[in-house]
């Protein structure tokens, strides 16, 4: 492939780089796109040139990824199971391209070892270097933040990665399933019930069923039944750093509204953590496209809005950990709030914002639990979506979520059920959502139809699905049913905090309202705040608050706007142009910067 006969999209190769350009990966998906001369060179003022000679490793598998390379003479070939009897090459780069995945941006260990294929030059870029240029410069940025995704995702569909050996049966192996899903890990699943491998692989660690599931990493390292936050430690998911445990602002969730929160906090000078139980992006992190968000055109993945929000925040100097799981929330006597959770840990902040969201309901139908996480799922996500290639599946949902995820579903599936237990689709999802699901030839909208049975011993089968008007039954033969039926708040474990009768938080006038001691206001000398709780310097935002508009626009709005009442209740305005921890760093006394008029509504 000559330099004036690059793929669509890419730029065209240097010229000396035409013979090695023969035998790369063709970029048919976005995922490899050769670096422009310009973006080159502006990557070389940050970055160091080096010599690679043949089988030179430049990033090893299961080692902490610290270095952004681009490729400038000579291949390099991204190999998974280096050095051993499996070893398998997933791609080759030549001239232009880069080296690296979105693990490379978090410095999570790397799912593969990048070895130089034949002899040449590499530009060198430090992590930081990489961060920095990622979110100051849109045209780099743009170009390797949407490769890294594009290459995660196809890592993941690949199976590349750690593996998980467990049971369908096993809540254990969904657990981790689940939590390696949602968070983007590349893995396999290896089905005890199923899978031959299963048993070879036990014989060779000799551990047995009973010990299941396992995570097995590089063949080198075994966890018994790990918790969420020891694979997560494994793989190198974002931590708090020993000894930060206090600060300004505590965002319990990471959803639109908890990023969009850390963003505008960490921005404006305030010491800013971020708490997450189970992935960054909340269920907005799993739509597969969300057109009607200001600002996306052409729409955006979930997955995608989420990382540039991480890595903003990131810049900001705003401090995430995941997996992290609230347990409580308790007054202290020096005007701070103490947040404990369920490892034992506990953080201190003068200020806390909810934005926890909420998790779709499950589906009570007979037979369905013994399924859940091999065929009934509560997300659509590239994952399951390879396991639809070849067999119908049903949506049930009304909502945008189930929208999203049937027309994300019917790019796979050769038919996709949408199931609506109301007379339209109107009520609940957007027209232009409306529109191209009632377009679509591979979609068939049931209206009036609810799930009565799932059957199936191993897998699923087929559903029994009645009509709510007449009564009559039928069956439909799917082999996977995805579930979006509303939602239920995270709040079992706000003890003190006032909920509506569907367990929301209350905020502003109707939590003061419900406040235990309504005093507690008067002798702040104010009243409630819009998006505050019924305690002082608690907020509320996005899915979890009672009364909010459950978009992704508007949770962002409220994560934003709640930071201006944090800086009300700790005494102080934002400064303008700060960032990182600053003039305002948080001290009580701080001087107070007064805005002489706000609007009433912010009252």
């Amino acid at each position: 492939m000559s330099g004036d006969q690059s793929l669509p999209g890419e730029e065209p190769a240097p010229e000396k780089a035409d013979e090695a350009a023969f035998w790369e990966t063709p970029d048919i998906y976005g995922a490899y796109p050769r670096l422009t001369e310009d973006q080159t060179a502006r990557l070389a003022q940050h970055g160091q040139r080096r010599t690679m000679a043949s089988d030179d490793v430049l990033i090893r598998e299961g080692e902490r990824c610290e270095t952004f390379f681009v490729v400038l003479s000579g291949t390099v070939a991204v190999v998974e199971d280096y050095g051993t009897p499996e070893e398998h090459v997933l791609r080759v780069h030549g001239p232009g391209r880069f080296i690296g995945e979105l693990g490379l941006l978090y410095g999570q260990v790397a799912f593969y070892t990048a070895v130089a294929r034949e002899p040449g030059e590499v530009l060198v870029v430090s992590l930081d270097q990489l961060r920095h240029l990622v979110s100051q410069d849109s045209t780099i940025g743009d170009t390797v933040l949407r490769a890294c995704l594009c290459r995660r995702a196809l890592l993941v569909g690949q199976g590349a990665g750690f593996r998980i050996i467990g049971s369908r049966y096993s809540p254990d192996t969904r657990r981790l399933r689940e939590f390696a899903v949602r968070n983007r890990l590349p893995h396999r699943w290896i089905d005890l019930e199923t899978d031959e491998e299963a048993e070879e692989l036990l014989r060779r660690f000799g551990v047995g069923p009973a010990e299941t599931p396992l995570v097995i990493w590089r063949d080198t390292t075994l966890l018994r039944n790990p918790s969420n936050a020891e694979l997560a430690r494994l793989i190198g998911l974002p931590s708090l750093p020993a000894g930060i445990r206090h600060g300004d602002v505590l965002i319990v969730g990471s959803g639109p509204a908890g990023l969009a929160a850390a963003v505008y906090a960490a921005s404006e000078g305030l010491s800013t953590t971020v708490v997450e139980a189970m992935a960054t992006g909340g269920q907005a992190g799993t739509s597969s496209r969300i057109e009607n968000l200001l600002g996306f055109p052409s729409g955006v993945s979930g997955a995608e809005l989420t990382e540039r929000a991480v890595l903003q925040a990131d810049k900001f100097g705003a401090r995430i950990s995941l997996p992290l799981e609230a347990t409580g929330l308790h007054p202290k006597d020096d005007d701070h709030y103490v947040v404990t959770f369920a490892d034992g840990s506990e953080i201190a902040a003068r200020a806390v914002v909810l934005a926890m969201g909420a998790r779709y309901r499950r589906l009570q139908v007979p037979g369905i639990e013994r399924l859940e996480g091999t065929s009934v799922h509560y997300s659509a996500t590239v994952y399951e979506a390879q396991q639809c290639r070849t067999d119908p599946v049903a949506v049930v949902g009304g909502g945008n979520s189930a929208g999203q995820a049937v027309l994300f579903l019917a790019g796979y599936a050769p038919k996709v059920h949408l199931l609506v237990r109301g007379a339209g689709l109107e009520a609940h999802m957007s027209r232009y959502l409306v529109d191209q699901v009632e377009r679509h030839p591979r979609v068939e909208v049931m209206l009036h139809t609810e799930v009565t049975e799932v059957i199936g011993e191993e897998v699923l089968e087929e559903l029994d699905v009645v009509d709510n008007r007449t009564g009559g039954h039928r069956r439909l033969a799917v082999r996977s049913l995805f579930v979006f039926t509303g939602a239920d708040p995270h709040t079992e474990w706000l003890a003190g905090i006032a909920l509506d009768s569907r367990g929301f938080v209350l905020t502003g006038p109707e939590a003061q309202e419900a406040c235990a001691s309504p005093e507690v206001w008067h002798g702040r000398g104010r009243s409630c705040m819009a998006l505050e709780a019924s305690l002082p310097g608690v907020f509320a935002v996005g899915d979890v608050r009672s009364g909010s508009v459950k978009r992704v626009a508007s949770a962002a709005g409220e994560g934003a706007m709640a930071i201006h009442f944090v800086h009300r209740h700790l005494g102080h305005s934002a400064v303008p142009g700060t960032t990182g921890t600053s003039a305002v760093a948080g001290h009580s006394d701080a001087s107070p910067r007064i805005r002489h008029k706000e609007s009433a509504w912010l009252a």
